[in-house]
């Protein structure tokens, strides 16, 4: 790139709102998309790629791992995203040969280095976690992630176990989802890319959390006055596509965070999740943690929704 051509600054987050009015239901929720929207680039870039390298110089124990056998899984996603990025971002991203140059963080990066295992290498370069999923004799299994953002999970707990192991304890789960997920992860035709969305509301905009899953105890900080500077909207943007001659699925998560009095700014968008979460399963409540603060967050969502 030009030295002095400016480097563009990139878009706001989108404002994903994954949630509807009405009777809850589960369900995959997959979407066809095109193999340019692999990757989402926004302004919260910046801060996004400081907090990974911190957990990877800090944490690295908890943020990477793999199996062994999954070493031509894990260069593939290096390789995939190094011709991805320059070709869909460009005006971040250049290639030249084996080296790859970060415009937004001044990082150049030599792609046959030993230094770093490749996945390490390709989350160090994007804002999605990368996971990947090969098959087991059990079913899909997690073979290896770079995942610093989880939501309320363990990647060293999940390593290695099939899918339905890995959602055990997400209710309806193992009845409504495990048989249609396995089936899908096993019928996903190379050069197809689809994405899902989880949301949920937490007490803590922390990226890295690895635990608060079925927290039922009053959280008596969180009011009906302060609710929207103390919830927050956090949503999963998902991927899942087979990596070129493999049989791996690269599964990518990129997370969202924002504070829940900018989602519900909206009067109807507040009255829709206020009915997300009023048809919500009382399992899924309880598994969610929103049992501490439910009341306080249903008492903000309706003062917002009646100011219509």
């Amino acid at each position: 790139m030009d030295a002095l051509r400016p480097i563009p600054e990139p878009d706001p987050p989108p404002l994903y709102l994954p949630f509807e009015a009405g009777p809850w239901r589960m369900a995959m929720g997959l979407m066809a998309r095109p193999l340019g929207a692999l990757i989402e680039i926004d302004r919260d870039y910046g801060e996004h790629m400081a907090e990974r390298r911190r957990l990877l110089a800090e944490r690295h124990g908890e943020v990477f791992a793999a199996r062994p056998g999954s070493d031509a899984a894990r260069r593939a996603v290096l390789d995939l995203l190094a011709r991805h990025l320059p070709e869909h971002h460009p005006g971040w991203f250049a290639r030249a040969g084996t080296t790859l140059r970060n415009h937004l963080t001044g990082e150049c990066w030599d792609l046959a280095s030993p230094a770093f295992d490749p996945l390490e290498i390709a989350g160090r370069l994007v804002q999605e976690d990368l996971c990947l999923i090969e098959p087991g004799a059990t079913g899909p299994l997690l073979a290896a992630a770079l995942l610093c953002f989880p939501s309320r999970w363990s990647l060293a707990a999940k390593l290695g176990r099939p899918l339905a192991e890995i959602h055990d304890p997400v209710p309806f789960y193992a009845g409504r989802l495990a048989t249609p997920v396995d089936r899908f992860m096993a019928e996903l035709k190379p050069g197809r890319l689809v994405e899902r969305f989880n949301w949920s509301i937490h007490d803590d905009p922390a990226l890295f959390q690895v635990s608060g899953h079925g927290v039922s105890a009053p959280n008596a900080t969180v009011t009906a006055e302060n609710a929207g500077e103390k919830l927050w909207l956090r949503v999963e943007r998902q991927t899942l596509s087979r990596l070129s001659g493999l049989e791996t699925i690269l599964f990518t998560i990129k997370t969202y965070r924002r504070a829940l009095a900018e989602v519900a700014a909206a009067p109807p968008i507040a009255r829709r999740l206020a009915s997300a979460v009023r048809a919500l399963p009382e399992e899924t409540i309880q598994y969610k943690s929103l049992a501490g603060y439910r009341p306080a967050l249903l008492a903000f969502l309706d003062a917002r929704a009646a100011a219509d």
